[in-house]
């Protein structure tokens, strides 16, 4: 209102106090836009972290799905090369006697 008595080049105190308190809001509008590029962006990296973790729980699964059938495997083999050389003791020990 008190604009209108003032000359077209000055500026009232009301006018300088909007003015600022728009460049304030400016400046905070501004950081929220920042904040939320910024978040969006952490978010992204994250979801791909979160894949890449899902994806190496997945393998460790696997991998430990195979483990108790390899332990076998080798518990097998193992049983096997055993009793091979228990069947030879009994023939090496008649030909020592």
């Amino acid at each position: 209102m008190m604009a209108a008595f003032i000359s077209r080049g000055a500026l009232s105190m009301g006018d300088t106090v909007e003015n600022a308190t728009f460049e304030i809001l400016k400046g905070i509008q501004a950081s929220l836009a920042d904040l939320r590029a910024e978040t969006v962006t952490r978010f992204d990296r994250l979801e791909a972290r979160i894949d890449r973790l899902d994806l190496g729980i997945c393998e460790d699964r696997r991998i430990a799905a195979g483990m108790p059938v390899m332990m076998r495997a080798a518990a097998g083999d193992f049983d096997a090369r055993v009793s091979e050389f228990e069947g030879r003791v009994p023939a090496l020990e008649s030909r020592t006697s």
